[in-house]
């Protein structure tokens, strides 16, 4: 399936931070909350089916993350709407995050929009 840029249908970073207190595994210590906003400033209705995420460290390593949904919801945003959630990362080193949404306007035509890359970087780093 080919997927176009919708215009309008943008993504922020609304903030990014350092959350030790959420649950993480000893290979990858570092866990950081990020806000995220879909904005539809099209002039389509768009449903969001899924995600992609690409999670780069600087020691070289590569996760990819794909699934379903949105925090296991399906979005469907009328233009001039905003869907706003909060998830976390966990990461072993300094690491940049991007991807992108997939979704579909009310006419089936499939789309995307990007998520901006952000870094990560563990306190003990800075």
């Amino acid at each position: 399936m080919n997927f176009d840029d919708l215009p309008g249908l943008t993504v922020t970073v609304d903030s990014v931070a350092y959350d030790p207190t959420r649950p993480a595994p000893p290979d990858r210590p570092h866990p950081f909350v990020y806000h995220i906003s879909i904005h539809n400033g099209s002039p389509e209705t768009v449903s969001i089916f899924g995600r992609k995420w690409i999670v780069r460290d600087t020691e070289g390593q590569t996760m990819v993350v794909e699934g379903d949904g949105v925090v296991g919801q399906f979005p469907k945003l009328s233009p001039g709407e905003t869907f706003s959630y909060n998830s976390y990362h966990v990461i072993k080193a300094e690491s940049c995050a991007s991807g992108s949404f997939f979704g579909t306007t009310s006419q089936g035509r499939p789309v995307c929009t990007r998520i901006p890359v952000f870094e990560m970087t563990p306190p003990m780093l800075v």
